[in-house]
């Protein structure tokens, strides 16, 4: 049997916890799933299983599996100025 090569958007975001370690979120937003790892290698690892995991799932009871079409998606991040005479506090 062949194998289908699905595409999965990733979030990978550092938590920092209050004795200073940190652990790595994983978040793959089209199929819900999410894991934690202490590296990004590990948590890479465990959230691929995860997918493999959901989209079996799907299979099984016969679900649509949604995928990402990643070659149309541009995911960037903006850098924006807090102007100087405001006041706030800013959640990290």
């Amino acid at each position: 049997m062949d194998a289908k090569i699905l595409n999965y958007r990733i979030i990978i975001q550092p938590e920092k916890y209050e004795d200073g370690s940190v652990v790595y979120a994983a978040n793959c937003p089209t199929l819900e799933v999410v894991d934690y790892g202490d590296s990004i290698e590990e948590v890479l690892a465990s959230i691929k299983n995860g997918i493999e995991l959901a989209i079996e799932s799907l299979a099984k009871k016969g679900k649509e599996i949604p995928i990402d079409d990643t070659n149309d998606q541009i995911i960037t991040t903006a850098k924006v100025s807090f102007p100087s005479g405001f006041s706030g506090q800013f959640a990290v």
